[in-house]
């Protein structure tokens, strides 16, 4: 009787606490106003949003930064990269930031239009000792090139290895992925660009893929990422995903797993049009949760959306709470 007492007890107590760990309910959108192509990450608790250019309360800022300690409620903050880069002239888009533990340094990644008539989309490195920055760029884009292929970039520490590496692209070609220089400023020495995702290899949202983040999950890398169309009258975006055992690939597609030939795991519906360029965060309570920019249905800037997420046979489900 007391060991079936004891049982009871354990399992009333293991259901508290899973419910507990429910992930929280969220009003959408959580910041309504211009914030495309967000990265938020937390900070002991703390959640920071960055995201693409735009004027907030009259004052253009290169790197919007919002903070939350509830991810319900937000608060514009001002501008992460209050001087911009002395290399870029405009079109500061699609800000990633990582923290560096051992070098006690943010890193902010971003992608500007250079100033230089040899050269159109880059992507800039900065540095700071606060989420909040200030950052500072380092003086020259980490890639220069012709068009808009060298947008939207991606840091991570690699779990298994502790490499640093940079996942980028768009303009119709692959997504690529590189190894950093352990200060994160240059590409290592000898290291060559990967390609791990190749575009129009399905039927919906893969013309052009972009805004690449990769999840490590119980041995896989997710590589989350979007297409075709992100703004304007005629946006059409969803998000994407493939997996692989190993952050340089090769990965399978969503859809080449389930016979679909779909990887879409988030598109419109009948309140948000074009959702996309999305991050993946955890709160301190090890809930996941996705970041995602959209368009109201009737029409409007590019919006803040969080919804919560979940692992399920080892692929992700966007929870439509």
């Amino acid at each position: 009787m007391k060991l079936g007492r004891s049982l009871a007890c354990l399992l009333l107590l293991t259901m508290v606490a899973c419910a507990g760990a429910k992930a929280q309910s969220i009003e959408n959108p959580v910041l309504n106003h211009d914030f495309p192509d967000p990265t938020v990450i937390n900070v002991g608790g703390k959640y920071y949003g960055y995201a693409t250019n735009s004027v907030v309360k009259g004052k253009y800022e290169h790197v919007q930064l919002a903070t939350s300690t509830d991810l319900q409620h937000w608060t514009d903050v001002g501008d992460a990269l209050p001087n911009g880069a002395t290399w870029a002239k405009r079109d500061y888009w699609a800000p990633h930031v990582i923290y560096d533990g051992q070098q006690k340094k943010y890193i902010l990644f971003f992608s500007a239009r250079s100033a230089n008539s040899d050269a159109d989309m880059c992507i800039g490195v900065a540095t700071a000792d606060n989420p909040e920055g200030p950052f500072i760029d380092k003086g020259t884009p980490l890639i220069a090139g012709k068009g808009f292929a060298n947008i939207d970039p991606f840091a991570m520490i690699d779990p298994k290895s502790g490499k640093k590496l940079l996942y980028w692209g768009s303009d119709h070609e692959p997504i690529k992925v590189q190894e950093l220089s352990d200060n994160w400023l240059e590409f290592k020495t000898g290291s060559t660009a990967k390609p791990v995702q190749q575009p129009a290899l399905e039927k919906n949202y893969t013309s052009l893929i972009e805004g690449a983040w990769v999840d490590y999950n119980k041995g896989y890398y997710y590589l989350y990422y979007s297409g075709d169309n992100c703004c304007g009258p005629h946006a059409n975006y969803a998000v994407l995903v493939s997996r692989s055992k190993s952050p340089f690939g090769p990965f399978t597609r969503f859809g080449e797993a389930n016979g679909s030939n779909s990887s879409v795991i988030l598109e419109k519906d009948s309140k948000w049009n074009a959702p996309g360029h999305n991050s993946i965060f955890r709160s301190d309570k090890k809930m996941i949760y996705i970041a995602y920019h959209a368009i109201p249905a009737g029409g409007g800037p590019r919006v803040l959306l969080i919804k919560s997420i979940v692992y399920k046979n080892n692929w992700p489900v966007v929870i439509n709470k």
